[in-house]
């Protein structure tokens, strides 16, 4: 077992150093929450929206709320994993810096190579946040979706949305707080 994983991590090393590219990007995240009229706002530094309306189901008052933020993301993806003529993987590890919430992402993304220098993005993100807030998960996941266009041989932009389908609260007793973010960045290849 200790030989198989040596392997592995010779493999993933190797295919880091030979196939790998960095990113660097702008971040809009938006914290939003949803409550009931018998709950309290959630998200830190957050409060109940003035917008009320009936929920159809039963007649007690829902409110939403976002927070929006902005940060920084850095991080290091794997190119050229060819799955198919059209298709690749990309696979990467990102680090977000973001007012209160700081997250290490890992999403899995199939490029779709549309024309030359540009691709579309798609696939699932794993997230795992390093600050999360007393009664919040720590793990998120989302749905990542975008495109790549590619300036040169080493840079290329990409700008991409994160939508976060995990309800973060532990308990949540009808209310829900989503983190969503768009993500504008420079990719270089090494």
């Amino acid at each position: 077992m200790k030989n198989f994983t040596n392997l592995i991590s010779f493999c993933f090393i190797t295919l880091l150093l030979v196939s790998c590219s960095t990113r660097a990007a702008y971040l809009a995240r938006e914290e939003s929450s949803s409550f009931s009229s018998s709950g309290v706002a959630l998200a830190p530094n957050t409060s109940k929206s003035a917008t009320t309306s009936k929920a159809s189901a039963s007649n007690s008052l829902r409110a939403s709320n976002s927070n929006s933020t902005s940060g920084f993301l850095i991080g290091i993806y794997f190119t050229d994993l060819t799955l198919s003529e059209d298709f690749e993987l990309q696979p990467e590890i990102d680090f977000l810096l973001v007012k209160n919430l700081n997250e290490i992402q890992a999403p899995i993304l199939v490029k779709y190579n549309v024309a030359d220098a540009f691709s579309l993005l798609a696939g699932p993100n794993l997230g795992f946040l390093l600050d999360a807030p007393n009664g919040w998960k720590s793990f998120n996941f989302g749905v990542d979706f975008g495109a790549a266009y590619d300036i040169d041989e080493k840079f290329n932009v990409n700008a991409r949305y994160d939508l976060g389908l995990t309800n973060l609260l532990k308990n949540p007793g009808g209310n829900s707080v989503k983190l969503r973010g768009i993500q504008v960045g420079l990719g270089y290849k090494f």
